[in-house]
């Protein structure tokens, strides 16, 4: 591979500095590494890569014309690199942000202290489609609503890294995070012998003491189970990988039950055995029949009168979407200084709220400029990437913002950064992002080391979801000085 063919214009690409080919940093023992391989030799190792991602039943379901379809993960052997020092700034914003969002949704439910000193729109809050009434009073464990953030990073041009997203209902996508390192390693075994690439295997573990530390009687071994929604589930291999790797029970609705002393039950041959901890995959609405959407089957009944009662814990805590939300995403820099004191360490993408008349104003009068998008999708879905789009789907979102401009938000179209690709074509640049996972556990937090790199693997697209035809690499956190 000669780098001094690579060609990124117009973009900060995470692997090479400049037109000459020289790497960053973090990419030198890398890049000089794949310097040394032949195309042949490339071309075998991303083969094995793929036997290896079939052989270990990594996969994931896509919804296709009302049909179920299981897909191999489709994965990237390139990594993406970034330096220790880097990260160690990036850990400590992230860390900032979850604690704020936390101090954020109890307040929420308790006194809106936020919104009374008008520092939150009232209005915001009253139109919010993840706002829970049956949370208002409850204060989970430790006050932490949001254990598990999953929030989505992408750096700009001028090299700076922003938080696109915070995803704290039931955010997905860190089983590949973890085997994604394992296919790299398989691929790769001699790039991991100097120890200069930090793990990121201990996720599991870390979960795991998380959710022992919510049990409502920590005297004693939990019981902990994960509930999903069933194999039809586009996440269902995450769910059993987790469940395999923590050693915890992986349990459907009706494999449990609420007895009349308040605590949940799951049903095993051996009789009745109460359940301590749920690390909840099912979305807040489908959770308990009887307080929300009467018609689940994916529930179970009386599962928020368990969790009001202190009998369980859920993970994360239901309610705790309401700061899932593109638009409340702009109000998280506020957050920070409002419950912290302190300044954002990691800065928002620049946002316009169609909700505001100026704002509306000029999104409307750019469409063919920003990216458009609705408060509480996800997976890629019901957005509007106005410089790629056509006039006809322009007008469509004028529309939908001026009948219901609570739901829209808007940002520039950022030039993702990008980083080598290896294609059917040779090597070549794709645009990236970055979601690193925090625990939160009250006393203490967690981040990944990295996180899930996401990757476009069409030739300039900007969506990287796997939903959407994204794929992934693995993500490096090298310390240089041990490199």
């Amino acid at each position: 591979m000669d780098w001094s063919q690579y060609r990124c214009k117009g973009f900060h690409d995470e692997l090479i500095a400049d037109a000459s080919g020289e790497p960053r940093p973090a990419a030198q023992h890398l890049v000089h590494y794949l310097a040394s391989l032949s195309a042949a030799e490339l071309a075998e190792r991303r083969l094995a890569a793929e036997l290896a991602i079939k052989v270990m039943g990594i996969s994931f379901t896509v919804y296709s014309e009302g049909r179920n379809v299981d897909r191999s993960w489709p994965f990237d052997i390139i990594p993406r690199t970034l330096s220790k020092a880097e990260w160690t700034k990036t850990e400590a914003g992230l860390t900032q942000r979850v604690q704020a969002l936390n101090h954020f949704i109890q307040d929420i439910y308790g006194a809106q202290r936020i919104v009374k000193d008008g520092v939150f729109p009232a209005e915001l809050l009253a139109e919010s489609v993840n706002f829970r009434p049956q949370c208002i009073g409850m204060r989970p464990r430790g006050g932490v609503w949001a254990h598990i953030c999953g929030s989505d990073l992408v750096r700009d041009l001028d090299g700076t890294l922003y938080v696109l997203e915070d995803n704290l209902r039931v955010p997905s996508g860190v089983s590949y995070m973890v085997e994604n390192r394992q296919v790299t390693k398989r691929v790769f075994p001699e790039l991991f012998q100097t120890g200069a690439i930090l793990p990121v295997d201990d996720y599991p573990a870390q979960l795991y003491d998380m959710l022992a530390a919510m049990s409502p009687r920590p005297g004693d071994t939990p019981s902990i189970a994960l509930l999903t929604p069933g194999i039809y589930n586009s996440a269902y291999f995450e769910h059993s990988w987790l469940a395999q790797q923590m050693g915890i029970e992986l349990v459907e609705g009706q494999d449990l039950f609420v007895g009349d002393d308040n605590c949940v039950y799951m049903r095993t041959v051996y009789g009745p055995k109460r359940v301590d901890v749920i690390y909840r995959r099912v979305d807040d609405l489908f959770l308990d029949p009887e307080a929300f959407r009467p018609d689940s089957i994916l529930g179970v009944p009386g599962l928020m009168r368990a969790w009001i009662c202190g009998k369980v814990a859920l993970v994360n805590a239901p309610g705790a979407g309401v700061a899932d939300d593109k638009v409340v995403y702009a109000f998280v820099p506020k957050m920070i200084k409002y419950y912290l004191g302190e300044e954002a360490i990691l800065p928002n993408v620049p946002s316009y709220l169609c909700m505001d008349e100026s704002d509306r104003a000029y999104v409307l009068d750019h469409l063919d400029q920003l990216v458009v998008k609705p408060a509480n999708e996800s997976g890629g879905y019901g957005m509007l990437i106005g410089p790629r789009a056509t006039k006809k789907e322009r007008d469509k979102f004028k529309e939908l913002i001026i009948a219901n401009p609570r739901n829209y938000m808007a940002q520039p179209t950022l030039s993702l950064s990008t980083a080598p690709t290896l294609t059917d074509s040779g090597i070549e640049p794709r645009h990236l992002d970055l979601r690193p996972f925090i625990l939160s556990r009250g006393d203490s937090t967690y981040v990944t080391t990295g996180g899930l790199t996401r990757v476009a693997m069409t030739k300039g697209s900007l969506v990287v979801n796997s939903s959407q035809g994204g794929g992934a690499k693995d993500t490096w956190v090298v310390d240089l000085e041990t490199a």
